[in-house]
């Protein structure tokens, strides 16, 4: 029999290392492979690590990630560390890949071949049955789509699952975001965890979406491929207002209830709908989208469900159906999620969502990554269970 599970532990201490005193202090059981850290980015990070880093096993990893947010079966939290240690039947290899913002395609390369090195394979030998990537990047130096290409140039079927790295800052002008790769502690670049098990395991997301019918096509891009200027032939924002019916194009901005949050676009691959929404109307009456931009490319328009109940039934139903025996949960938790649910008053019922989930922890992301897409507005987890 082959299993993948987790302990999880949570901190609200301040000090780095009585956080990591307590946080050890929860785990009981065999030692981690692996150990996973959230932690709000207000906490010393490099002292954070550290600490952690000093009291865990020799041979066990660590990887992390600053948040807007950190994510366990007790619910979603503000300024506190999660810890998830994972033990059972896996290996994992790690790499770092620096330079995102220099060139983040050569970034993402460097990260999967560390990765592959430290676990003796090729990147074009990996079985996508037995082998699954975790990613994650500096949100904030939007390079997703890039990266992603460096990461699956040499083998396009691996499964990656992951999320950007973030900050509970709401100033574009001062968010930063920070990765933990065992004892280094960076910005600007992207972490691949790959791992190697027989275990049941599976890449997921979940969204409170669903579709319309109705569709839109981006008529006109501007030369960064991150602004729609037409929709329909028309200017974009005013175009999308007049979809919606809101009147005022400020009123377009995600995480208003009115705006692109309640009827986002979505790219549909086979039946599948991955939402790729719009994010702020621009004062020149173009649209910043956070993921590029194809002239002519054809969008879904979505509707928004019900947030809390479709999450409820995403771990209840779903996450069971697809995992045997689900005993670990990874959780990458869109910011833009949170920024719904507080608009209209249900991050407690979300909040309480995540206690149906199985041994869980993760954060709240700068946008999502899924089957090598980049993506927003989504939960996406990487989950194992044993057979």
């Amino acid at each position: 029999m082959a299993h993948v599970k987790m302990q999880t532990a949570r901190s609200t201490l301040t000090d780095p290392v009585a956080v990591a005193e307590d946080l050890l202090r929860q785990l009981h059981g065999p030692p981690p492979k692996l150990v996973t850290l959230f932690a709000s980015r207000q906490r010393d990070q490099r002292a954070l690590n550290r600490a952690v880093r000093e009291r865990l096993p020799k041979d066990t990893r660590l990887v992390g990630a600053t948040t807007a947010g950190e994510l366990d079966n007790n619910g979603i939290h503000e300024n506190s560390v999660v810890l998830g240690a994972l033990s059972g039947d896996f290996e994992v290899g790690l790499g770092l890949g620096s330079g995102l913002t220099g060139d983040a395609i050569a970034a993402g390369a460097m990260a999967i071949k560390r990765a592959c090195e430290e676990l003796g394979v090729r990147q074009q030998d990996l079985d996508a049955r037995r082998y699954v990537g975790l990613v994650i990047d500096d949100g904030f130096r939007y390079k997703k789509e890039e990266l992603l290409l460096g990461i699956l140039e040499k083998n396009q079927t691996l499964v990656l699952v992951g999320g950007g790295a973030s900050d509970s800052e709401t100033d574009p002008a001062r968010q930063s975001a920070l990765i933990h790769v065992d004892g280094e502690v960076a910005g600007d670049g992207v972490l691949v965890a790959l791992f190697k098990t027989n275990a049941p395991w599976a890449a997921l997301r979940s969204h409170w979406y669903v579709p319309t019918g109705e569709r839109l096509t981006i008529t006109k891009v501007d030369e960064t491929h991150t602004r729609a200027l037409e929709i329909d032939g028309k200017p974009a924002a005013r175009r999308y207002a007049d979809i919606l019916g809101v009147e005022n194009i400020a009123d377009l901005e995600f995480g208003r209830p009115g705006g692109f949050a309640s009827r986002p676009t979505a790219l549909k691959v086979g039946r599948e709908y991955f939402i790729r929404a719009a994010w702020r109307p621009l004062e020149d009456g173009s649209i910043l989208f956070a993921n590029l931009l194809e002239e002519g490319s054809e969008l879904d328009l979505m509707k928004a469900g019900d947030l809390a109940g479709m999450t409820r039934d995403f771990f209840r139903e779903e996450l069971p159906r697809r995992v045997q025996n689900p005993q670990a949960a990874l959780l990458f938790h869109c910011s833009g999620r949170m920024w719904y649910a507080g608009a209209t008053g249900t991050v407690p019922s979300l909040s309480e969502a995540m206690k149906l989930a199985p041994s869980a922890a993760g954060m709240n992301v700068q946008f999502e990554i899924y089957s090598g897409f980049h993506i927003n507005t989504t939960l996406t987890v990487l989950a194992f269970g044993s057979n």
